[in-house]
């Protein structure tokens, strides 16, 4: 038998066979190739591979060929169409802008990635005219739909520039035609019925973030005068029944909520699952804690090593699978958002996990000031002094010098995954992505090194448990992991503002 030691290489083999990579998983192989297609085979198949040993018309030329690894199989003209579905959104500018209204914010949070301002910092609002110009350049994006997320900061502090904003934007819109949608990211803390009532009728989705149960929650997010947990507990059950009202579907139309996964909360796997379904979050992002922000300055309190993340993501990914096979509906996103590029053979266009990513691309993010980063997390490191990222401004800037802007086409290339050392063997290379961003603020170069990265790191170890759920292919598990990937349209928040 041929021992395969570095199991991210890509194999040698017969010259009809096309390019693969491969990777032990639950003592079989894991064979993908640049397509998206995967099949598991025995190591010693993998070695009569190696070995040349590929006959035509044997049980493993039938399956590899029905799998697309085989060159005089291949359907061209299929695959063709395959490879431009999944990167049609090469063909559109930035469709998410994110509008920093303000950095005052009114909790304290131990990780806080945005570096808040106190209450009284006044001059970090954002003024109606750097709004309205912010919005100018949104709408010029050549992308035919296009999302404003309303963040701070604490963006309910500065209401009436979010109010402004949706207005202008809505009558400036009637000369674009774009598909436009509004989203707002906040603690829910500032939420009263009038400021509800407004977002409601103006269709702003809403997220927030929740941290687990009530006393892990306190204890990361405080609200002086206040308790955090309680307040957003009580408006996430309000605004999902302003939903209901609406006889809108609540599987479809809740609230968003985030995690933010520190050390302490690594303890509480089940516990934090159990206290989103319970609040009626049908999603559940397991997030990470990122380097950026506060978090740099904190981490000797909220970090870990990346092994206790994923014994942590798959506790609780495995009390999700238990609810939904007791008939409860809930899904984690990550899951999702690997399962259909896995499963579903689609780009679901996340941004932190596509190729090329959406740093400029996907994205750009206006701060208080009018200033123009290439992401949020772009603008969240010059808060914190690295200003690599800033790429033009609202008062002098044009659209096209944005995007022709060298950082932008340097984000780019960074963020291809097929050339670049590692990810361009990498097994999940077909299903990932990089963030530059997140590369440049933890190994101190955009390009950085996947090895060492703790992205790198979480995506392989969610990447690892899924294809270990599919080759152990439980039909009840499977059924569940593909109704994950299904694309659930909530059109009810899209403007009606087309140019007639």
């Amino acid at each position: 038998m041929i021992s395969f030691t570095d199991v991210g290489a890509a194999a040698k083999a017969p010259s009809d066979l096309l390019p693969f990579s491969f990777r032990a998983i639950g003592g079989e192989m894991l064979l993908t190739n640049d397509f998206g297609d995967w099949i598991f085979v025995t190591q010693d198949e993998l070695g009569e591979l190696a070995r040349g040993r590929f006959a035509e018309g044997s049980a493993l030329f039938t399956r590899l060929a029905a799998k697309n690894f085989v060159r005089s199989k291949l359907d061209v003209e299929k695959t063709v169409e395959r490879v431009r579905r999944k990167k049609r959104f090469l063909n559109y500018g930035p469709n998410l802008h994110i509008l920093v209204v303000t950095l005052r914010c009114n909790e304290t949070c131990v990780y806080c990635h945005a570096s808040r301002a106190d209450m009284d910092a006044v001059h970090t609002d954002m003024t109606p005219e750097i709004a309205e110009k912010s919005v100018d350049l949104v709408l010029q994006s050549t992308s035919p739909s296009v999302t404003i997320e309303f963040q701070g900061g604490e963006p309910l502090v500065n209401f009436p520039v979010v109010k402004h904003i949706i207005e202008y934007a809505l009558a400036r819109n009637r000369a674009y035609g774009k598909q436009l949608e509004f989203t707002m990211v906040s603690n829910l803390a500032m939420m009263d019925e009038t400021k509800l009532a407004y977002l409601v009728e103006n269709k702003v989705q809403i997220c927030t973030s929740i941290d687990g149960p009530e006393a892990l929650h306190t204890k990361q997010r405080v609200l002086i005068g206040g308790n955090s947990h309680r307040e957003a507990a009580k408006w996430i059950e309000r605004i999902n029944k302003a939903y209901i009202d609406l006889g809108l579907d609540p599987t479809l139309y809740h609230v968003e909520a985030l995690l933010t996964t520190t050390r302490e909360a690594l303890k509480y796997p089940r516990e934090i699952v159990d206290t989103y379904y319970n609040l009626g979050c049908r999603a559940i992002f397991l997030r990470p804690v990122d380097p950026f922000g506060f978090a740099g300055k904190t981490a000797k309190v909220v970090e870990y090593d990346r092994a206790a993340y994923r014994d942590f993501y798959r506790t609780a990914v495995e009390h999700i699978l238990d609810k939904n096979r007791r008939g409860e509906q809930v899904l984690e996103r990550y899951a999702s958002i690997f399962l259909t590029k896995i499963l579903g053979d689609d780009e679901p266009n996340f941004l932190d996990i596509r190729s090329p990513g959406g740093s400029a691309i996907g994205q750009l993010a206006y701060s208080y000031d009018g200033k123009i980063f290439t992401s949020d997390e772009g603008r969240m490191m010059a808060e914190t002094g690295e200003n690599m990222f800033h790429i033009g401004d609202v008062q002098t800037s044009k659209y096209r010098d944005l995007m022709k802007h060298p950082t932008v086409r340097a984000l780019v290339m960074a963020s291809i995954r097929e050339v670049q050392p590692d990810c361009v063997n990498c097994t999940y290379s077909p299903y990932c992505g990089i963030q530059p961003e997140h590369n440049h603020r933890s190994l101190g170069s955009i390009f950085g090194r996947a090895r060492e990265s703790t992205i790198c790191n979480v995506h392989k170890g969610i990447q690892d448990y899924l294809f270990e759920k599919l080759r152990e292919n439980d039909p009840t598990t499977v059924e569940i992991l593909r109704r994950w990937t299904t694309v659930r349209e909530r059109t009810h928040f899209i403007q009606a503002s087309a140019a007639s």
